[in-house]
């Protein structure tokens, strides 16, 4: 059972679900069970340490399947149904200034987009239309080109309406509060 439990938190590791307060969450579920003996072999001892084995790794459990179900957000409904026509030898997206966009290979964006991702982008008309889960392209102060990843988040200051964002595969948040000026075009389409 106790391999069953390793290898269980060993693929969580490699496959990069265990995030920093999720792993918290592991070593509080360890520390409620710790405190027993796993030393002694008397009858009673073996079958409380089984018990709290078969806990833990039900607790433990319990917490990847949370994590993995986590609701994310995902961009909004830039393009509408009735936007869209599908025929038998071609698709008609009906979208005002579209551009097409493609992507270099930076793993950034992974599985999302990719350098042999093809993608058609709008120009946003105001900040109000910029929302977190949105997958944006914008000119940042501290790399040459454009950038294109997620809105993470969306608050004020006293300078205004300003944007966190980050790479999907990316561990951080890409540095400085991103404004709107900054802000080129709006990911409306992935092609694949």
């Amino acid at each position: 059972m106790i391999k069953k439990i390793l290898i269980l938190m060993l693929i969580a590791f490699s496959i990069g679900l265990v995030t920093g307060s999720f792993y918290t969450k592991i070593l509080d579920v360890e520390a409620k069970y710790y405190n027993n003996s796993y030393t002694e072999n008397t009858p009673s001892k073996t079958n409380e340490n089984y018990l709290n084995a078969v806990l833990r790794f039900e607790e433990i459990e319990k917490l990847f399947a949370e994590e993995e179900n986590k609701e994310k957000p995902s961009p909004q409904n830039w393009i509408k149904m009735n936007q869209i026509k599908v025929y038998d030898n071609q698709v008609i997206l009906e979208i005002k200034n579209p551009e097409w966009a493609m992507f270099t290979d930076t793993n950034s964006m992974d599985p999302v987009l990719d350098s042999e991702s093809n993608a058609i982008e709008i120009i946003p008309k105001s900040e109000s239309d910029i929302e977190v889960g949105d997958i944006v392209a914008y000119q940042s102060k501290y790399k040459e080109g454009t950038v294109t990843h997620r809105v993470i988040e969306k608050n004020t200051d006293k300078e205004g309406t300003y944007f966190k964002i980050k790479g999907d595969n990316n561990q951080d948040a890409d540095p400085g509060k991103i404004r709107f000026e900054q802000i080129k075009r709006v990911v409306v389409a992935v092609i694949y």
